[in-house]
């Protein structure tokens, strides 16, 4: 199906950092994560990604603080977070550094005290004996009724609220597919009209690029994970990718290597890859789609995040992957064939490694990522390999001839550029 809406025009040329602002400083506010902006932007971050914002239900609480995705209003702050006047400065404050900002939207369900179960039972699921309910095994959340009409549309107009009253520009949308596609039709219709938004959903269903503009790759993500425990290799990575260019033609995947599930329930992006870490960073930047960095990535984070505690990120330290990130994110802007280009993938001779070619006219960047824990040698051969190459890391150039052999350390990576 295709696509019934139009992209904001920055939709293909988001660089997207999630914030995580309970656990971005000591503090946990607006007004303390505010000071990192500056930061954010040098690093060539252009969108931010705030997770929920909304305050959280009380009731069967999880661990001190509460689950974020358990909401009591949706239209109100997390006064732990701070005022409307603090957000209201943030976003300017993000907006004037030329900045997106898109908030987390969990359309799903609510948490089991949100100021609508009294007012508006018929609002959200019951079991057979009449209890509020919900699907998934989640016991701080009650499933939202979308059978019924009224509350499909106060849920629309919690989301025009956001835009009007705080100027944001898009929603990440909290699993989207457990929501029918034609509320998220009838949303973005109603939102749209206020201002073009940025749309992303947590998902892996084709049809829902209908509607949204970025769905998760997550089925890349798990197989990227398993790379080095597999004999299987890359195989399962490439597979899954070429399933990813049967969605409509202008549909748009979101990779990462670490966010707010996978570094508190799974482990961080050391515990799950291993060397391969980096390497697979590069991929995420360097292949078609959007890239997102969470909270941290930059710093390195070492550490799982407490997800219902207080577990702040530690900035004392100096972020030692800033330059590694900024280059990353540079690449995006300084070559459009990253965004719009062609993919070519060539052969190696281990299948923990992979090597491609993004092309478009006079442009032709190289990628070159070993996965493994061994040296490898990557010998390469295509008529796009020909003249003067800029290493993008060390910004040396070399002259290629077609034919190369490159030697790459456990997990190293290699980035060269031309045009």
């Amino acid at each position: 199906m295709e696509a019934s809406f139009n992209k904001v025009d920055w939709a293909k040329k988001t660089l997207l950092y999630e914030v995580n602002i309970r656990q971005y400083t000591p503090e946990g506010t607006f007004k303390a994560f505010q000071q990192h902006v500056p930061r954010l932007k040098e690093m060539g971050v252009n969108t931010l990604w705030l997770m929920p914002i909304t305050p959280i239900s009380t009731q069967n609480k999880k661990g001190s603080l509460g689950s974020y995705y358990a909401c009591s209003s949706y239209t109100q702050l997390n006064a732990e977070f701070g005022n409307e006047s603090d957000f209201l400065d943030l976003i300017h404050c993000i907006h004037e550094h030329g900045m997106k900002v898109i908030i987390d939207w969990v359309a799903n369900h609510t948490g089991r005290d949100h100021e609508w179960m009294q007012l508006h039972p018929a609002w959200f699921t019951r079991d057979r004996e009449g209890n509020f309910t919900e699907r998934n095994g989640w016991e701080d959340v009650v499933d939202l009724n979308y059978e019924n009409l009224e509350m499909r549309e106060a849920l629309i107009g919690a989301m025009q609220y956001w835009i009007s009253n705080f100027n944001i520009d898009g929603f990440r949308c909290d699993m989207a597919h457990l929501v029918p596609l034609d509320f998220w039709r009838e949303a973005r219709n109603c939102c749209d009209a206020i201002k073009p938004l940025f749309w992303l959903a947590e998902c892996e269903v084709p049809s829902y690029h209908s509607v949204f503009d970025i769905t998760y790759a997550w089925n890349w993500m798990h197989a990227s994970q398993n790379v080095n425990r597999s004999s299987e290799g890359v195989n399962k990575v490439y597979e899954i990718l070429h399933d990813y260019t049967k969605y409509e033609s202008n549909a748009l995947k979101l990779y990462f290597t670490s966010n707010h599930d996978e570094n508190s329930w799974n482990g961080t992006e050391y515990e799950r890859y291993g060397v391969a870490a980096k390497p697979w960073a590069v991929f995420t930047f360097t292949w078609k789609g959007v890239p997102l960095i969470y909270s941290g990535q930059e710093l390195p984070n070492q550490k799982r995040l407490l997800f219902f505690d207080k577990d702040f990120i530690d900035w004392d330290q100096p972020p030692l992957l800033h330059q590694f990130y900024k280059i990353l994110l540079g690449l995006k802007n300084t070559y459009p064939v990253l965004v719009d280009g062609a993919t070519f993938i060539l052969p190696t001779l281990s299948n923990k490694s992979m090597a491609y070619i993004r092309h478009h006219e006079s442009q032709v960047v190289l990628i070159i990522l070993n996965f493994s824990s061994e040296k490898l040698q990557v010998p390469l051969n295509h008529p796009l390999l020909s003249g003067p190459f800029k290493n993008c890391f060390s910004e040396l150039t070399y002259t290629f001839q077609s034919e190369l052999s490159f030697e790459l350390l456990p997990g190293d990576y290699l980035v060269y550029a031309k045009g």
